[in-house]
């Protein structure tokens, strides 16, 4: 399955709010402010990165 991308954050989300996206075999956390984490093959790793910068930024 492949993402979409659009060009504006939705205004009714908070400004970290990290989801998973999921290319191939590959799982990436990506954030609405622009952030994104490195892709994994592990989706609970990808689901941690994602919770550890929801927690810090």
């Amino acid at each position: 399955m492949y993402d979409q991308h659009t060009a504006e954050t939705p205004r009714d989300r908070p400004a970290h709010e990290p989801t998973t996206v999921e290319r191939g075999s590959f799982c990436t956390a990506r954030c609405a402010c622009g952030w994104s984490g490195p892709a994994r093959r592990s989706r609970d790793r990808a689901r941690a990165d994602a919770e550890e910068h929801r927690t810090t930024a």
